[in-house]
């Protein structure tokens, strides 16, 4: 978003608690709580899980079923149907899983690298990698999910055999000094010393923090590698009374207000 959009989508209350505050390090306090709300909106909550109407299509707060603003879904949905209609562009996994073909891994750690930020094109950001986790393992080999998981934690931990540094685009995200949660650190540890350790490690390896410009990367060029990898229910993704398959349907039908 431009500093002029931003700015016009404050609330009179924000707006009005950074014209008040009197110091520098105050305005910037009570912008950043500004950005803090603009982000939670934006970014947190999948764009959606907005149900207030704001569009052509004006209020709906009582929506169920297809939602006019987002594409149609199939009646029998695959993988690669989310991907284009509700992960969509998700440059980040296909660049990703991109890298690691051209890093000649193996097909699970491929398919790992593009499935491991999913919940949050369509789900949710909060703890990412247990989601999506549990969204596919019905799905997926036992390893994938099980890397998927534990990426969460392996990324903010240094691995120097392997080249891996702690990203520095957190340090510009949440300062030199932040140290990640005693649960992290303990999936950290137990992930060290376990048999499918770098396979998750090689998520992190080929997680891009940054885009490739001038690289377009399509789902379709993974139909394959899904295909061989991918258990796809006959019903469909939502429909094959699996334990997650509540979690698929939320995607399919975001804002169905019972």
């Amino acid at each position: 978003m431009d500093r002029r959009s931003f700015l016009e989508s404050l609330s009179a209350a924000s707006i009005a608690s950074i014209a008040a505050a009197a110091t520098l390090s105050e305005k910037a306090d009570a912008l950043e709580q500004a950005m803090s709300e603009s982000l939670s909106r934006t970014v947190v909550e999948p764009f959606a899980c907005d149900i207030g109407g704001d569009n052509s299509y004006g209020p709906m707060p009582f929506l169920m079923g297809t939602d006019p603003r987002l594409p149609k879904m199939p009646d029998r949905p695959t993988l690669i149907d989310f991907y284009k209609l509700r992960f969509a562009p998700a440059e980040h996994v296909l660049q990703s899983a991109r890298l690691a073909l051209n890093n000649g891994l193996n097909e699970k750690v491929v398919m790992a690298c593009l499935l491991h930020d999913i919940s949050v094109y369509g789900l949710v950001r909060t703890d990412h990698g247990y989601w999506c986790a549990q969204m596919i393992k019905p799905y997926v080999d036992e390893e994938v999910s099980w890397a998927i998981e534990k990426h969460q934690a392996l990324r903010f931990f240094a691995d120097e055999s392997v080249n891996y540094a702690y990203p520095e685009a957190y340090i510009r995200f949440f300062g030199a000094e932040y140290k990640p949660e005693p649960y992290i650190e303990q999936a950290y540890r137990e992930a060290r010393n376990h048999k499918w350790y770098m396979t998750s490690r090689l998520i992190t390896l080929n997680d891009l923090y940054s885009f490739e410009k001038g690289v377009e990367v399509d789902i379709d060029d993974f139909t394959d590698i899904v295909g061989r990898n991918f258990r796809q229910p006959a019903e469909g993704l939502g429909f094959d009374g699996s334990p997650v398959a509540h979690m698929w349907r939320s995607m399919i039908w975001p804002n169905n207000f019972l």
